[in-house]
């Protein structure tokens, strides 16, 4: 509004400057006017001219003689302007503060010292009183604002944080001065949302929780009682799931004998959280004299769109509980699965309708296509090796042309790798690697996965990008990230190994299948690794499969020479065991480092299992450097289920044998995140 020219005098500037000079102008296109008159006429000029001379004495006269009033004036207004807007913003009903940079309240508004109680004494850090409000959080420069959630006193507030520049403080300012680099303040204001999030909450706990409820292994349990009794097993079942859902308030509606709908509130929902689900071991413990014990598997599902897609979450959760092995439940969301429960074994169904039809399926899908490209997890083991000559006989058969996406050769696997290689009966392309799959490949491809169920763990991840036509076969529990697009899924976590699936689907895929002695031992051979001589997670089928490979031609004594161990295989495999230590007297950790063999991570299996062997020790973790990474191996008998320890720890596999990969090679390190995770587990009592 004014300013001071080179002679101090304060002089007006801006709008209103242009104003005041309106009357001068005017002045001019006056006396610019009476000339044009005067050339008109002379006497009407004169005369006009004396009326303008008295209109610039009269202005001349207002403007020198009222300048000086005009200025006070302005002045006394600029002052009262100035104290109207501190009363304004300090009785404005938004708490209001500003900081310097180091968090120190310079000035707060008297809603603020109201929430803080008061005008505060001393120096006053605000994270002094809400310590989320600290120095790490402040607006940078590149920052225009920081929006946050704080809590005091009870209440939930919305802060939010400006970074104000104040350019030149320094110099106009007398009673303050900041570096120059710091020349700014952090303005703060809060809101209560105290009300709003509990009126969201109390909306949110309101939604319904949609969830199913099937009886896992529902004829093996009626089978395995009288039939008089039959009727009363069962109605103690539905009294146990009628009574656990009837305490949250809930609804159960019996859609088959073996399968439940239910509704709960998501409120009373975290209950059910928080026992960690006692219906799966209330259910165990129903009696009269069955054989086996029931067990459930529990999906819900959570959206906050819809109730129809909370049912379908719902279904997904009960599809992945019965994957993982049942008795366990699932609860699906927008944000993710969460797994509760799944200690125990699933029990093996004797039947192999489902292998059959699967076959069927499988026969189908290869039928109509070109090209079949079979591959396993990375690192590719015997059993993958094993399951995937299975599924190229299979083509074979049917006189489809298959291959093997296979990368890196263990050396474990070479001996029986090298079987193929050398043989002419095979075609030299059998074998390929991901970038000769992925030239290959086109839509009228077909992609078989064997012994893995997710993506990231497969030998050629892309290649499934590529085929819409996609067959999963895996005795592996599933996880969240599984190969959610496959046409035909084939998971049976109570199964052996991959190859006891693939040798089941070979029976009937055509009849009276041929099978030559090399690829019948492969099989045999994936069995045999994967159950450490049919020692762990064998049933009747596993039997029953490796009769049928035997009955092919498969050699035993072949199998045996060609999984020997060498000299330094062996020494490093005893370096490992006797590098072990008892944890919680119960778990056997074992490191294997700087081993200077092949394939680290087959040994650490290898010692692993060995571990075992020794009482009073109920799982054991091998933890092997390789390729820049830490490998876990974890084994167990049957008391601990190693499958949830390694999910913790971002890996999986079966509830007797699983593993993990951590991206470092820091072993102590890892060491400790392992412990840690048991520690976890055992609290919370997962083990």
């Amino acid at each position: 509004m004014e300013k001071k020219n080179e002679n101090g005098k304060v002089q007006l500037k801006g709008q209103l400057k242009l104003y005041i000079q309106w009357p001068a102008i005017m002045a001019l296109l006056l006396v610019a006017m009476d000339l044009w008159v005067y050339k008109m006429d002379h006497r009407a000029g004169i005369l006009m001219a004396v009326f303008v001379l008295i209109y610039i004495i009269m202005v001349g006269g207002l403007y020198f003689y009222s300048k000086n009033i005009i200025m006070k004036d302005l002045v006394e207004f600029a002052a009262q302007y100035g104290i109207v807007q501190n009363t304004l913003l300090r009785e404005l009903s938004i708490p209001y503060a500003i900081l310097l940079d180091d968090g120190k309240a310079v000035w707060m508004n008297d809603e603020f010292e109201a929430i803080l109680g008061g005008k505060p004494k001393g120096e006053a850090y605000i994270s002094k009183y809400i310590p989320e409000l600290n120095r790490s959080i402040f607006p940078k420069e590149d920052q225009q604002k920081v929006t946050m959630e704080v809590y005091y006193d009870d209440k939930e507030y919305q802060a939010e944080l400006r970074r104000v520049s104040v350019e030149g403080f320094s110099d106009t300012e007398q009673l303050m001065e900041l570096p120059k680099e710091k020349e700014y303040f952090i303005a703060v204001y809060l809101q209560d949302v105290t009300e709003l999030n509990r009126t969201l909450r109390e909306n949110e706990e309101q939604r319904m929780v949609a969830g199913l409820v099937y009886i896992d292994n529902y004829d093996e349990v009626i089978d395995s009682v009288e039939e008089v009794r039959q009727s009363l097993l069962m109605a103690l079942v539905d009294r146990k799931i009628n009574q656990y859902i009837a305490k949250v308030d809930g609804i159960v509606k019996k859609l088959e004998n073996d399968k439940y709908f239910i509704i709960i509130r998501k409120s009373y929902f975290k209950q059910l959280e928080e026992d960690k689900f006692s219906l799966l071991d209330d259910v165990k413990s129903v009696n009269i004299g069955n054989g086996i014990p029931a067990t459930l598997s529990i999906g819900l599902g959570l959206s906050s769109d819809s109730y129809a897609q909370s049912y379908n979450y719902a279904r997904v959760a009960i599809d992945l509980a019965l994957a993982r092995g049942g008795d366990q439940a699932v609860i699906k969301d927008c944000h993710g699965v969460t797994y509760y429960g799944g200690k125990r074994e699933q029990t093996a169904k004797n039947t192999r309708v489902k292998a059959r039809v699967k076959a069927e399926a499988l026969r189908e899908f290869i039928t109509v296509k070109d090209k079949i490209f079979v591959m396993g997890h990375k690192l590719t083991d015997v059993d993958a090796f094993g399951a995937a000559m299975g599924i190229y006989r299979a083509a074979l058969a049917l006189e489809k042309r298959a291959y093997i996406v296979i990368n890196e050769v263990s050396a474990s696997l070479r001996p029986l790798y090298e079987l193929f290689e050398q043989d002419p009966a095979y075609p030299d392309d059998l074998f390929l690697t991901s970038s000769q799959a992925m030239n290959m490949a086109d839509e009228n491809s077909m992609v078989v996965v064997v012994d893995t169920n997710r993506p990231m763990m497969t030998e050629c991840e892309d290649l499934l990008k590529t085929t819409k036509t996609i067959v999963v076969l895996d005795h592996h529990r599933q996880s969240s990230d599984n190969i959610d697009n496959a046409l035909l899924s084939y998971i049976e976590p109570y199964a052996s190994s991959a190859c006891e699936m693939v040798s089941e689907v070979l029976q009937y895929i055509v009849d009276g299948i041929k099978i030559p002695k090399i690829e019948a031992s492969s099989l045999y051979a994936g069995i045999m690794i994967d159950t450490n001589n049919f020692v762990n997670s064998t049933g009747v089928r596993t039997f029953e499969a490796a009769a049928f490979l035997r009955r092919s031609g498969a050699d035993i004594t072949l199998v045996r020479k060609l999984f020997r161990d060498d000299m330094e295989s062996y020494r490093a495999k005893a370096e490992i065991i006797s590098s072990a230590e008892v944890y919680r007297n119960k778990f056997a950790i074992a490191r294997g480092v700087d081993l200077h063999i092949e394939s680290p991570t087959i040994i650490g299996a290898q010692a692993a299992n060995e571990l075992l062997d020794i009482s009073a020790i109920k799982a054991s973790f091998v933890l092997t450097e390789y390729n820049g990474r830490i490998y876990v191996s974890a084994r167990s008998i049957d008391e601990v289920n190693v499958q949830i320890i390694m999910e913790r720890l971002g890996g999986g596999g079966h509830m007797n044998a699983s593993g993990a990969q951590f991206n470092h090679t820091d072993m102590d390190e890892a060491v400790a995140c392992l412990k840690q995770v048991i520690d976890e587990m055992i609290e919370g009592g997962d083990l």
